[in-house]
């Protein structure tokens, strides 16, 4: 089998979501192969992270057949000519290397083994890529089932938030079988500037969820220092230069700030709309949570700001963007 899967690659939300550094000519290069290898790619989930993602596919020549939950994320592709299928079991049945960009673990598992999951018409030989952030432990679990079928299954989480994924620089992390890299790399690399391989299956998952504690500390951080200086007198957008200028610069102050009127083009400037959601931000920690407990790991900092995208959430919080930290600090007086 692994020769017919290489031979492949070679040749070739569902609800509101979803190694080795490779040159960037090489990725390049690969997003411009001959159309002999632009075969219908499957992509299920196209919420406020598939939907481009899906897009960009879309630029690069792919004939797509698609699913969701909700008919209507579906509308516009549909419009454009490509193929919607009535089930992940359609979009199986239908082709040979599919996309899943899904919320939480519970949503992966229905969409791979539930009643009508890919699972159910999977054909031997297919490549199946979950850019979900989910549990390693379930990404794993399905790699089983998967190879159960005669096919092979990639955990690729991404990170880069929605800009990324409209302008198809988002940073995919990899773990699976090392000699499918290259045909996932053939799909990933027309959606993201940075394809890493981190290993086996799962360690794609533990990265993300690693990047993704570290995130959300920095959030935090970032909005009780703008916090801070604001209500000591500083104007917000001169704390904001200072800070990019100088060493507490990080993703959280310089690209995605939380306060707003800021920056623009960022969900703080749009009501906290759009964006990664604070309830997904409380799952990951979640995550990253297990994680540590399970490796016997101290996560001091990740722990807290479990608990506070948790009361995030239990405040109002939970549609509007992670970013939002900044206004939950500012109308909080009990700290």
């Amino acid at each position: 089998m692994a020769a017919s899967l290489g031979l492949r690659g070679a040749a070739s939300r569902l609800w509101y979501w979803s190694g080795r550094r490779r040159p960037a000519a090489s990725l390049a290069a690969v997003c411009s192969r001959s159309m002999a290898s632009k075969t219908p790619v499957g992509f299920i989930g196209l919420g406020n992270m598939g939907n481009p993602m899906a897009k960009n596919l879309m630029k690069h020549g792919y004939p797509l057949i698609l699913y969701d939950v909700f008919p209507d994320a579906c509308k516009e592709f549909q419009e454009a000519g490509e193929q919607v299928a009535s089930s992940p079991a359609d979009v199986a049945e239908k082709a040979d290397r599919i996309i899943t960009m899904l919320p939480t673990s519970m949503n992966s598992i229905e969409v791979y083994s539930g009643a009508n999951g890919i699972l159910k018409k999977v054909k031997k030989g297919s490549l199946l890529i979950d850019s979900s952030t989910i549990d390693p432990s379930v990404s794993k679990e399905l790699a089983k089932e998967v190879e159960k079928m005669g096919a092979v299954f990639m955990d690729a989480p991404v990170s880069g938030g929605v800009g990324a994924a409209r302008s198809g620089n988002l940073t995919f992390m990899v773990g699976g079988v090392e000699d499918e890299f290259a045909a996932a790399q053939e799909l990933l690399a027309c959606m993201g500037s940075n394809v890493m391989y981190c290993g086996a299956v799962g360690t794609g998952q533990v990265a993300k969820i690693c990047n993704n504690m570290l995130l959300a500390i920095s959030m935090i951080g970032t909005a009780e220092a703008m916090n801070l200086g604001i209500r000591s007198g500083l104007d917000p957008k001169l704390l904001a230069k200072i800070l990019n200028m100088s060493s507490g610069r990080c993703w959280s102050s310089d690209t995605y700030n939380p306060v707003p009127g800021v920056m623009d083009g960022v969900p703080s400037s749009n009501n906290y709309q759009g964006g990664f959601g604070t309830t997904l931000m409380a799952k990951d920690l979640g995550l990253a949570q297990n994680s540590a407990t399970s490796t016997k790991s101290p996560i001091l900092l990740g722990s807290l700001a479990h608990q506070i995208y948790r009361m995030m959430c239990a405040k109002g919080y939970s549609t509007k963007d992670f970013s939002s930290v900044f206004q939950y600090l500012r109308e909080e007086e009990t700290f």
